[in-house]
């Protein structure tokens, strides 16, 4: 074999240049998708940074996010104490529990406790309201035991206790026991009581404070099946705060919110008649409510939000980095060193939120850098999968170059070689290929071999058919010549024109003088010339339902269209058509059930439809089941299948027809569609 010329270097050197050119390739792809990243990243953040603004200042305007503007810094108290809130309006309707559900609701100033309880302690906005603490409180409650009028021992009743530390004063308790009015509804009088251990008596004649005022609800279906009923009841107090009181009448005008609110304490305990708190706002795991801290989850990196009041700021929060997948030195650099995005590099927006307590004043300021950090660290995880295919490249580069590129070239001329011999031999016979170097247990070797021993198989296979071919031909004129004389003789008895024998014997006649002297059925029927001729499908389709009993097929059904159908068709292989798909729907149909045949007018076309009730056809096999050879059923008692639907779709073709099959809900629906003609 002579070697390789330069057709074959050069093939070489367009290869490498491939592998080349898919290395940059790859390279300048995940550089313009960062590029492409950072842009779009730039873009979006510049249409959505107003926008972010305009989100924040929306939640402040809201009475939780003045609440948080009111109070942004938690007072620091001892354990258990709870710091009254500054309300967004003037005071809380306690004397309504709809309305003092509603406001604790609105401005999110309640506690969550576990087991759903809340409690919101605070103080309104307006100073004229007078110097109250608001205690609004929900849970749920078995019923309550009333205080009789008068009774001084209360540990036999339901009460609250409420403990008050004011700023700098001395601390005050408070013991408010239950008086049910009715069923859902009560009052709870306010009495001053003496240390902090007495929740069960009250001072002798010792009247109610008359500021306190306190209401008890319970509403709503029970909230177990269990005796006693809980409900969920609603505890509304306005405890008066003397030190508070004393603030508005200061010199100077009142003074509100007071000096000494980050330092006042209250706390609040629903006591039952066995002295076990049903509810107490010392309880750990309560909920806080809304504050400013909270507004920095929805900061991106690089952006900083400030809020002021006059020229105090009240808060400056910023975006937390991604501090999980740190970013690349080398990429940040080849980050920045990419074209500058349209969008500036710092952006910032303002507005305000105007609250009873005065004007707040909202800055947002955005950097790019943060974005830059942020793709840096992104495309950090992305390099892996980019050096990952470039090293794929280059060893799958090293594989095909020394196990495949070289020994392809020996195959390839070798192969030529082969092809070459044949044409000049000028024959059908196939030559061999010595492939016994290139065999092995990898690809190549593996195709080498298998083409080595395709080969020979091929031209074992060209010969076995050569010798089938021709004893098919001579068993088909032996055939051919023996039913002939048979069927001249079945003529002459059943010659008359009423016999209904005489149209299955001509059709048994043109059968025979088709196959005649053919190679293969397949190859006769191909063969074969049809006589198209004008033809009355409506008669014609009556007549085969009638005589399909002759023909061993039973309760076959015949629908006509609603006016006469004339087409274009042989009738005796259309007859011979029609009767292997009839027998086709008989071997596959429900035992007992008809076959329905149909003739239904589509435009140019008289459409035949033969509808068994069956199991239906695989839908991988609805096309395939009219090519010669191919049936669902297995061969019965010597018969060979897959020879009836090829004969109906050939005759059918040579008249201009067609068939197809489709399943239908209860079975399978064939259609011979074939041209009318006037």
């Amino acid at each position: 074999m002579p070697r390789l010329g330069l057709a074959a270097f050069r093939n070489r050197i367009v290869f490498h240049l491939v592998f080349i050119a898919l290395a940059v390739a790859t390279l300048a792809l995940a550089v313009a998708l960062l590029n492409e990243e950072r842009q779009r990243n730039a873009q979006r953040y510049e249409q959505t940074f107003a926008k972010s603004l305009a989100e924040i200042v929306a939640q402040l305007r809201h009475p939780s996010g003045q609440l948080a503007l009111l109070n942004p810094e938690p007072a620091q108290l001892g354990e258990g104490w709870l710091a009254p809130l500054v309300l967004p309006f003037g005071a809380i309707d306690f004397d309504d529990a709809n309305k003092a559900r509603r406001a604790v609701e609105m401005a999110g100033c309640a506690l969550q406790y576990p087991g759903g309880a809340s409690l919101c302690a605070a103080v309104g906005s307006n100073a004229y309201a007078g110097g109250f603490v608001y205690l609004v409180a929900s849970l749920d409650a078995p019923p309550l035991v009333s205080r009789e009028r008068g009774a001084l021992e209360v540990a036999d009743v339901h009460r609250v206790h409420i403990r008050l530390q004011p700023g700098g004063g001395p601390e005050q308790d408070w013991l408010a026991p239950v008086e049910m009015l009715d069923a859902q509804r009560g009052q709870l009088p306010g009495f001053l009581v003496d240390g902090p251990g007495n929740t069960t008596s009250l001072r002798p004649r010792r009247r109610p404070e008359r500021d306190f005022r306190g209401w008890v609800w319970r509403e709503g279906p029970c909230l177990t099946a269990a005796e006693p009923c809980a409900r969920r009841t609603t505890v509304s107090i306005r405890l008066p705060v003397e030190a508070f009181r004393e603030a508005l009448f200061r010199p100077g005008g009142p003074q509100w919110p007071p000096a000494d609110l980050a330092r006042t304490g209250v706390r609040l305990s629903l006591l039952g008649p066995d002295g076990v708190p049903l509810f107490d706002s010392a309880t750990a795991g309560a909920q806080a409510p809304l504050s400013l801290s909270r507004l920095a989850a929805a900061l991106s990196p690089g952006e900083t939000l400030k809020i002021t009041r006059g020229a105090h700021v009240v808060a400056l929060l910023q975006g937390a980095e991604e501090t999980d997948a740190p970013g690349s030195p080398w990429l940040m650099t080849l980050i920045q060193h990419l074209p500058a995005p349209a969008t500036p590099r710092t952006l910032a927006a303002r507005d305000s939120v105007t609250t009873p307590g005065g004007r707040f004043d909202v800055a947002l300021t955005g950097d790019l850098q943060g974005l830059d950090r942020t793709l840096s660290a992104s495309a950090a995880r992305l390099a892996w999968p980019v050096g990952a295919m470039l090293a794929a490249l280059a060893l799958a580069w090293l594989i095909i170059e020394v196990g495949l590129i070289r020994r392809v070239a020996v195959l390839t001329k070798r192969a030529a070689a082969l092809s070459h011999q044949m044409q000049q031999a000028g024959q059908a016979e196939l030559g061999t290929l010595d492939v016994a170097d290139l065999r092995g247990r990898d690809e190549l070797g593996i195709l080498a071999g298998v083409l080595s021993d395709l080969l020979q198989q091929a031209r074992d296979s060209l010969r076995r058919e050569q010798l089938r071919a021709e004893r098919e031909h001579d068993q088909w004129h032996a055939v051919g010549h023996e039913i002939m004389s048979p069927l001249q003789s079945l003529m002459l008895l059943h010659g008359a024109d009423e016999d209904p024998s005489r149209r299955y014997v001509q059709r048994m006649q043109q059968a025979v003088k088709v196959l005649y002297g053919q190679a293969s059925p397949s190859e006769a029927l191909a063969a074969a010339t049809l006589a198209v001729g004008r033809l009355d499908l409506d008669a014609f389709l009556r007549q085969v339902a009638a005589n399909a009993a002759y023909a061993g097929i039973a309760s076959v059904a015949y629908t006509a269209a609603p006016e006469p159908a004339w087409v274009q068709a042989d009738e005796y292989p259309l007859e011979d058509a029609l009767t292997h798909v009839l027998t086709n729907a008989d071997r596959h149909r429900v035992p007992g059930t008809a076959i329905q045949l149909t003739l239904r007018l589509q435009g140019e076309l008289a459409v035949v439809e033969v509808h068994n009730q069956g199991p239906q056809i695989d839908e991988a096999q609805l096309t395939r089941i009219f090519d010669y050879g191919v049936s669902t059923a297995d061969a019965e008692d010597g018969q060979r299948r897959g020879q009836g639907l090829f004969v109906a779709k050939t005759y059918l073709a040579k008249m201009g027809g067609s068939i197809s099959a489709r399943n239908a809900a209860d079975g399978v629906v064939f259609e011979i569609a074939l041209r009318r003609g006037g």
